[in-house]
């Protein structure tokens, strides 16, 4: 499995997402994604799936110190004695003594960043997560961010894909020797897949258009992408992106799609994101 090395952590270029998995289907896909080689699952609080995506973990069977596991605190409950409870839910729910990775999952405007940063660190502190991170922070927050953080900071999980343009950010994390974490990294399928500059290139490589795309995240400096399926049968194809290599034009003529700058999740407590 490739890997990106980030500020301490070792990181998987893919894993798992699972937002909107749920209950046995959750536990089963999380198990059988591990059976076929994964090793990096990502969940969070507010995905209500950690239960589930923990007892998938543990029907695999796979040692624990083989898979980066991530998961996230909720925007509202970025107060320090709230992140905390948090924190320790989320171990209970996942019946594991840590995860891998624990991020911010969004900002939060009126709670001071300072405390959600001291927060962040003291659970590192604690061992109760391996590695420290945050999520849809835009170059100003993320700035802020590492500037207040005792501990690295080892990767920013945005939303990226071909249509959307986060050369900023991925900058911004790169000088920090931060990783990029792409969720939604196939904007969804549809329109992207069927892009001359993906489907041309899936042609050329024999290889699907899903997967095009998620070579395309990986062959960028520092970039992980996390897809979700519900589809046992697209799990591996998702992974199976590591023995070809896309052209610089390829590559190039994909990365000009994000010209539409069309963003998937944008919530009423969404920040300020940078201007494209």
């Amino acid at each position: 499995m490739h890997r990106i090395d980030a500020n301490g952590a070792s990181i998987p270029a893919i894993g798992l997402g699972t937002w909107t998995l749920k209950g046995e289907d959750c536990a089963d896909l999380v198990a059988h994604a591990l059976e076929i080689g994964y090793r990096h699952l990502d969940t969070a609080a507010m995905y209500g799936n950690e239960a589930d995506v923990g007892e998938g973990l543990r029907r695999a069977g796979i040692a624990r110190n083989e898979v980066f596991l991530t998961t996230k605190v909720w925007w509202t409950d970025l107060a320090a004695a709230d992140f905390r409870r948090s924190v320790e839910q989320s171990l209970e729910r996942l019946k594991l003594d840590e995860v891998d990775l624990l991020l911010i999952h969004w900002p939060n405007p009126d709670i001071p960043l300072g405390e959600t940063i001291e927060a962040l660190n003291q659970a590192r502190s604690d061992g109760r997560t391996r590695h420290i991170g945050v999520s849809n922070f835009p170059t100003g927050l993320l700035s802020e961010a590492l500037a207040l953080s005792d501990a690295p900071l080892v990767a920013n999980q945005v939303e990226h894909h071909p249509y959307l343009d986060q050369s900023k950010v991925h900058a911004a994390c790169a000088k920090a020797g931060m990783a990029m974490t792409s969720y939604c990294p196939l904007a969804r399928g549809g329109d992207l897949f069927a892009e001359p500059a993906v489907a041309n290139a899936a042609a050329a490589h024999g290889r699907t258009p899903g997967q095009v795309v998620l070579r395309w995240h990986v062959q960028q400096d520092g970039v992980v992408a996390i897809p979700r399926t519900t589809r046992k049968q697209r799990l591996a194809e998702n992974l199976d992106i590591f023995d070809f290599a896309l052209t610089g034009a390829e590559m190039a003529a994909i990365s000009g799609l994000a010209a539409r700058n069309a963003r998937i999740c944008d919530f009423d407590f969404s920040p300020q994101w940078d201007a494209a």
